[in-house]
């Protein structure tokens, strides 16, 4: 198994497709870092200038952990895409270069094809968000120094001290790393149905963009729907950027103000992955090789 798995990595990345989302990531980050250095502080303004008008704010509001807030806003909606270019074409790609009746012929079963190659995109996702880590999180605390983390809701402001925000960013990426793994297993289910990598790809990022459309319409018959898609709980990273308050409104540090909300989402992607790879392999073990 951990040859094979060896075999599998080895394919990922010897392809100059593979290294497209990490390129991708970088630039869009190092932008984002350099407008915030360069004019950080009138976009802060604009944005705070209401809450200004009511509050006196103590502290560096533009810091690295609010820059890496506002990057994870931006790029995790469009990391999805990203991962699709990998996950859709474990096994179609194997099909449309004619390797897949091949492989086959090894003395492994499909069970264990299907596991390792699921698997080997599972690293990827892993080492795509680790990198994403490294440049939002520790990059930015680097040129923009710590300070509490302040966060606009849309009725409220959330302010988390300096020492109380760091693991909430652990939780976060580790929460990321669930969501992108369902959009990992839902490419990998789809490249089982195509013999060419473009249709698994489309179809992914299709159906991640149909669906988040679904999630965020607030219209009462779409909303009967939202709490059954994936995409809707894909978002509940920001659940650790909010804290309990007791009866005098005083923050309680360490807290976590919806802790049933994320479990309860974590729980919903997992039974997506399990959905979506247990299919994978049914269909797999039961498709007739013809390439």
């Amino acid at each position: 198994m951990f040859t094979l798995l060896q075999v599998e990595l080895y394919k990922i990345f010897k392809r100059p497709r593979t290294y497209i989302a990490f390129i991708a990531i970088a630039g869009l980050i190092g932008i984002i870092q350099l407008g915030l250095k360069l004019d950080g502080d009138a976009y802060i303004n604009f944005v705070m200038s209401n809450a200004e008008q009511s509050f006196t704010f103590d502290g560096k509001l533009l810091n690295g952990y609010l820059v890496c807030y506002i990057i994870l806003q931006l790029l995790l909606v469009h990391v999805p895409l990203l991962i699709a270019l990998i996950a859709a074409d474990m096994i179609s790609g194997e099909a449309n270069m004619g390797t897949l009746r091949l492989m086959l012929t090894q003395p492994v079963s499909r069970f264990e094809i299907m596991m390792v190659k699921f698997t080997a995109a599972a690293i990827y996702t892993l080492l795509l968000l680790v990198w994403m880590a490294v440049l939002a999180l520790f990059v930015s605390m680097g040129l923009f120094g710590t300070d509490d983390l302040i966060i606009q809701k849309t009725r409220y402001l959330v302010q988390l001290s300096n020492d109380d925000v760091f693991w909430r960013y652990i939780g976060a990426f580790g929460f990321a790393l669930l969501a992108m793994l369902t959009v990992a297993a839902l490419g990998f289910l789809l490249s089982v149905f195509a013999e060419n990598s473009i249709g698994p790809i489309v179809a992914t990022i299709s159906i991640i963009i149909f669906f988040t459309i679904l999630s965020t319409m607030s219209i009462p018959i779409f909303q009967k729907i939202q709490p059954y898609l994936f995409t809707t709980h894909m978002v509940a990273w920001k659940e650790f950027f909010d804290l309990k308050v007791n009866a005098d409104n005083t923050a309680l540090k360490g807290t976590l103000q919806n802790k049933s909300q994320i479990i309860q989402s974590a729980w919903i992607l997992v039974a997506h992955i399990v959905l979506f790879v247990g299919v994978a392999m049914f269909v797999f073990k039961r498709k007739d090789i013809l390439t």
